[in-house]
């Protein structure tokens, strides 16, 4: 890892410079695949399959007896973890859970809010080096907490045509209703365009490779909605003299374990904190059955020593990391100043992979800085907000004026004219029944 000391503030940005390959240079590649997706569906989904992932399938649709395979495969001690991951996430997302109660703004005009689940929506879970399970509880709860109608999930084969059977368990505890095999772009044209076998879908979800992310930015524009632009993942930690160089080093590792690209930053105000983690991250390193992954990833890290916690949070800001824990004495006041993180992890026995896993918060973040304006996933990113509105006579009336000088002010006659006509009607009504009183 890199070690800067005391940078001036004009250095910042380039400091915290991801290292983040240009999806946009792969959309001339990606967009032949969606296209061909798009018009041949699930013949080109098997000759992608067959190209990308060294598998032919006859049946890109997991079956049930598959699933009762994986069910057995399953170690007892996964499965109760599984379970306790999948209480704690249903209890944290089943109180996000809310409507907007009727409200009257004026006297005669009523308004609420409703929320009504999206119909149809697609969990993309990647295969590549490890076997995101994790990733299937943490986008399937929350589509069936909100009750979604029609949940399905791609995921890409292993060599053998098999999904990994811990995917397949937590894919049936999250309540998924099909399970198809197919990764990559591939897998985002399938569930943007729809094919013979998998359904169109109307909102995107999950994390991928370089690929999948440009695959998603593509269908996003015209197509589909997508969860949230993603990208390779990130921690940072913020630490002074009472950080445990042993958990720093543990939570760094945590992410550059993830992949080549992904980056792990130490902020922190003790210069004497820097030598041991440092020593911490090669003895733990060395006994990582993934150590190439991270060895690359930390060449991309950085440690960066500053004067003050106000400026590691300033820096802290402009970065805006996936993960953040904050490892220091007083976390509480850093953290209330903290406004740009995906998820923030507080004090030395709050590790980032609880999040990842069990503690019940979504590990489906922001990265590349876009914490500055997204949310991660959460109950609401599987739900609409709907809103409504009744007004009687009296509240029209009351109201009439300032909507016809808006209207007319904006050029906008008929806007107008749909207030002016029941007015109009409103008057007929009442000199009728006056003419028949007298």
């Amino acid at each position: 890892m890199q070690v800067i000391k005391y940078p001036p503030r004009e250095d910042w940005a380039s400091l915290l410079t991801r290292p983040v390959y240009d999806s946009t240079s792969l959309f001339e590649t990606v967009q032949k695949v969606l296209d061909d997706v798009r018009s041949h569906g699930d013949k080109a989904i098997k000759k992608y399959t067959q190209k990308f992932d060294n598998v032919s399938l006859d049946v890109i649709e997991v079956t049930k007896e598959e699933i009762a395979e994986a069910d057995k495969l399953v170690s007892a001690q996964l499965k109760q973890a599984i379970e306790m991951a999948r209480r704690n996430i249903w209890k944290f997302h089943s109180e996000q859970q809310h409507d907007l109660p009727e409200i009257q703004t004026s006297p005669g005009v009523y308004c609420w809010q409703k929320a009504i689940a999206i119909e149809k929506v697609g969990l993309y879970v990647p295969g590549g080096t490890a076997p995101l399970f994790s990733t299937v509880l943490m986008l399937g709860i929350p589509a069936q907490i909100a009750e979604c109608k029609e949940i399905i999930l791609c995921t890409p084969p292993n060599k053998e045509g098999k999904i990994h059977p811990a995917v397949l368990y937590a894919a049936k505890v999250a309540g998924i209703h099909r399970i198809f095999k197919i990764g990559g772009t591939q897998a985002i044209a399938a569930m943007a365009y729809g094919t013979e076998t998998v359904p169109k879908v109307y909102k995107i979800f999950g994390p991928g490779n370089q690929y999948v992310t440009a695959a998603k930015q593509l269908v996003s524009l015209r197509d589909v909605a997508i969860d949230m632009p993603a990208g390779p993942s990130e921690v940072e930690v913020i630490a002074d003299d009472t950080a445990n160089p042993v958990f720093v080093a543990a939570d760094l590792l945590s992410q550059a374990e993830h992949g080549v690209d992904s980056q792990s930053i130490l902020i922190t105000v003790s210069e004497k904190i820097v030598a041991p983690v440092l020593e911490q991250i090669e003895i733990q390193l060395e006994q990582l059955p993934r150590k190439e992954f991270a060895r690359k990833a930390l060449a991309n890290s950085k440690i960066i020593v500053l004067k003050t916690l106000e400026e590691a949070v300033e820096m802290t800001n402009e970065y805006a990391p996936e993960h953040l824990i904050i490892s220091t004495h007083y976390y509480m006041g850093v953290a209330a100043n903290i406004i740009n993180a995906g998820s923030v992890f507080l004090g030395n026995y709050t590790p980032e992979s609880a999040g990842d896993y069990a503690s019940g918060t979504n590990h489906t973040l922001p990265t590349n800085g876009y914490a500055k304006a997204y949310s991660g996933v959460n109950l609401d990113s599987f739900i609409r907000k709907v809103t409504f509105q009744q007004i009687t006579q009296e509240g029209l009336t009351n109201m009439s004026n300032a909507i016809i000088i808006m209207a007319e002010s904006e050029e906008l006659q008929a806007h107008s004219n749909a207030v002016k006509v029941r007015l109009i009607e409103e008057k007929e009504v009442e000199e009728r029944h006056s003419s028949h009183r007298r």
